[in-house]
């Protein structure tokens, strides 16, 4: 007789749903608080939280919000974005997260494509939705809600404000039964080339992802952490760490509106927070800070690194100045966002410190839930020896399969089932991912690649430099050549031979840039990351100095 295995284990939907009920009913105790510039911090518990999310709910019924329409949020980090994240999705809506650092034409472009019904806006930032109403056909409610921004434009009074919306709506008693392929939000990326393209991501998805994000060899979350958000809750789901928070039951601390270096030592001298996360260029403006200013941020137990690597050098400083290791987490908006995370292995432990950093270095090893390889311009994989250098393809249950309405970008999948990052990466034997460059930035000389990432993080090892961006320029011989544009730390007289004479022991020839630019600042993008298109916009006509 054949035996049946069927039907022996319940068919259980991988919902949201699922950690706001467990949170809400074993976490009641645990806080939240906001940042309110000029004021002491908004507080308040999970239970709270919870009454309030279920408020909301009831609110976007009101608003006539139905199941599938798209819930714009253009906010600060703050309990009320919070609530948003989980009330939306879990209402059967899709939570959309407009970044608020966007142009109105992309933002407009944006709003649009995604079809939003609603938008959910700081009063702060109503101005910039403001100027851009008219051309919203879709959106058929704003809301306005207070963020405590001194001097912030007043707000129109025919738009619902969000405190009086929640005060006056009945919560609901029931969550709609929702199928873990369903919709729970979305973000478009940042659209280096051509328009943002939208990313999709399901309930399952998001499930999986925190699951994953907690464990000890990832992110390591627990009831027992203090997490601030410095992620901006615009940018990937802000690494998903407010659904993971809320997961787990942590204490969380919101940056509120217009947060800067000295902020941040503030909160996390004064709130103890156990972990965080930012791109590279918050660290460096906050370890100049606490060595200037003795600020304890000792309570952290590391800090999550993302956007792009951070210098050695860098890390290094945390751990011996402060106590704090710094770990990389390398993902993408098409990943919900995770792939990587950078944690030793037990046997690396006594390893020197030297070896120790090599490993530092790199963005870590993938994901349980995420498959990883490289390919050369063939499509051939590529082995996992440290060298080989090549496109780093990644596959997974909360990886994009396609982006939404984008049918002229299907070449960003292959196939075989896999996601093409962009990105230009060797593994190691370990298993360990170096993120090399993007493909866009790499730096090809003479038939010789260079890595401007390398070459940054070597320069931001000088003790007189604070930030390093290096872009290949035209060269009539070379093709393209590397061209370093430096930042000096405040106070310190720097000259760009003192760069290239640095560099010079470190570098093969080819690889040593022509010539460095002493600048004041490297631009960022909307997320905080050194935007080289900028740079490379400037010194288009760059005339080199070195045949």
């Amino acid at each position: 007789m054949t035996a049946r295995f069927d039907n022996l284990m319940m068919s259980y939907p991988l919902t949201l749903t699922h950690f706001f009920e467990r949170s809400r009913r074993l976490f009641a105790k645990k806080t939240i608080a906001t940042r309110v510039p000029g004021r002491p911090l908004f507080r308040y518990t999970y239970a709270d939280f919870a009454e309030r999310t279920m408020r909301l709910a009831g609110a976007l019924a009101t608003l006539g919000i139905r199941r599938g329409d798209r819930v714009a949020t253009f906010a600060w980090n703050s309990h009320r974005h919070l609530e948003l994240y989980w009330a939306a999705p879990l209402s059967g809506a899709v939570l959309h997260t407009l970044n608020i650092r966007l142009s109105p034409s992309d933002l407009t472009y944006i709003i649009n494509h995604a079809g939003d019904s609603t938008i959910f806006v700081d009063a702060s930032l109503w101005p910039v939705i403001a100027g851009i109403r008219d051309a919203l056909p879709t959106v058929r409610r704003i809301v306005i809600m207070p963020d405590g921004v001194a001097g912030a434009t007043e707000t129109p009074t025919e738009h619902p404000e969000y405190e009086a919306l929640v005060a006056g709506a009945e919560p609901v008693r029931e969550w709609p039964a929702l199928a873990e392929t369903d919709a729970a939000g979305m973000c478009y990326t940042s659209g280096t080339t051509g328009h943002p393209k939208g990313v999709v991501y399901t309930h399952r998805a998001m499930f999986l992802h925190c699951l994953a994000e907690a464990t000890a060899d990832l992110f390591g979350l627990s009831e027992n952490d203090r997490i601030l958000h410095i992620v901006p809750m615009f940018h990937a789901n802000s690494w998903c760490l407010p659904y993971s928070a809320v997961m787990v039951g942590a204490d969380q601390i919101f940056a509120g509106a217009n947060i800067q270096p000295p902020d941040i030592c503030r909160l996390i001298q004064a709130e103890k927070v156990t972990f965080t996360g930012a791109v590279p260029t918050v660290w460096i403006a906050i370890k100049e800070l606490c060595e200037k200013e003795g600020y304890d941020i000792s309570s952290l137990r590391t800090i999550a690194i993302g956007g792009s690597a951070a210098p050695r050098s860098l890390q290094q400083a945390y751990a011996k100045n402060f106590g704090v290791q710094m770990s990389h987490a390398w993902g993408m908006t098409e990943m919900t966002p995770l792939g990587t995370v950078t944690r030793l292995k037990s046997y690396m432990e006594d390893w020197s410190e030297e070896k120790k950093y090599d490993v530092y270095s790199r963005v870590g090893y993938a994901s349980v839930g995420v498959d990883v390889r490289i390919v050369d311009d063939s499509g051939a994989e590529l082995p996992w020896d440290g060298e080989c250098m090549g496109e780093l393809q990644v596959r997974g249950p909360w990886v994009v399969a396609s982006y939404y309405d984008n049918p002229e970008s299907a070449d960003r999948f292959t196939a075989d089932g896999w996601f093409r990052t962009g990105d230009v990466a060797t593994i190691d034997a370990e298993g360990y991912v170096q993120i090399t460059d993007r493909t866009k930035d790499l730096i090809k000389s003479g038939g010789e690649w260079v890595s401007s990432v390398d070459v940054e993080n070597l320069i931001m090892s000088h003790p007189k430099v604070l930030e390093a961006a290096v872009i290949a320029v035209p060269h009539p011989k070379w093709v393209e050549r590397p061209l370093a544009c430096v930042v000096p730390k405040p106070g310190s007289a720097l000259e760009p031979s003192e760069i290239i004479e640095f560099l010079r022991p470190q570098l093969a020839r080819w690889a040593l840039p022509d010539a460095v630019e002493i600048i004041d600042a490297v631009p960022k993008t909307s997320v905080g990351k050194f935007d080289k298109k900028v740079l490379r916009e400037r010194y288009k006509s760059w005339t080199p100095r070195q045949a």
